[in-house]
């Protein structure tokens, strides 16, 4: 069994990675509810009433992602529950959650986290791999894929959050100890439109994948 998990900030290119692993290695995709999710749109409208239920919206479809991964074979996850905290309290830094709601969320992750070793087969992922990209990548990347909620036309204050977003995931990586880790460089390998640089970072995995399973 090979569970493989993804990581980024938004527009890191987390979606078109996963599909391309899944076709490549044959296996299954699991997707975050984001097109279908009836609260993100009302989270871009008013932050601070819908940034908590949000995220428990996000950690109870991440929980559920994970035990289905994790108790089948060869499996990929374009986000996982490993950095629902990060996004939850950059909110909660940015006073869109109470500290009521942050204590709340700190013991229902810290009790699910708990709970995922014996609610699955397997204990932790093989592989992390985090695509990291600039900030101004992350701002071409969502204005390229269009969705208006995300544009910074619509709201300018999403500056500063994708700004801090995307700063705090290099220290989140650094963090990382859950499992075997790598990061791509998704400036320098543009995976999503080069054939090239797709065959790259795919080879780049097959090698790390191999060298854990050795």
């Amino acid at each position: 069994m090979t569970l493989i998990v993804l990581a980024g900030t938004i527009g890191a290119g987390k979606t078109s990675l996963t599909t391309m692993l899944a076709e490549h290695l044959g296996t299954r995709a699991f997707y975050e509810s984001v097109d279908d999710n009836e609260v993100l749109p009302l989270f871009y409208q008013d932050p601070k009433q819908y940034a908590f239920l949000l995220q428990i919206y996000f950690l109870n479809k991440r929980f559920d992602a994970i035990k289905q991964a994790y108790s089948e074979d060869n499996n990929i996850l374009d986000r996982s529950i490993f950095e629902d905290s990060l996004l939850f309290h950059l909110n909660a830094d940015l006073g869109r959650a109470t500290a009521t709601e942050v204590r709340v969320y700190d013991a229902l992750l810290a009790n699910m986290m708990q709970e995922l070793p014996y609610a699955a087969y397997k204990k932790r992922p093989d592989l992390l791999v985090h695509i990291r990209v600039s900030f101004e990548t992350m701002l071409s990347r969502i204005q390229r894929r269009g969705r208006s909620y995300e544009q910074l036309e619509v709201d300018p204050s999403l500056y500063t959050y994708y700004q801090e977003l995307n700063r705090r995931y290099d220290q989140w990586y650094t963090d990382y100890a859950e499992s075997p880790k790598m990061q791509i460089d998704g400036d320098v390998l543009d995976f999503v439109e080069n054939p090239q640089d797709r065959q790259t970072v795919l080879e780049l995995i097959d090698a790390q994948l191999a060298a854990i399973q050795a």
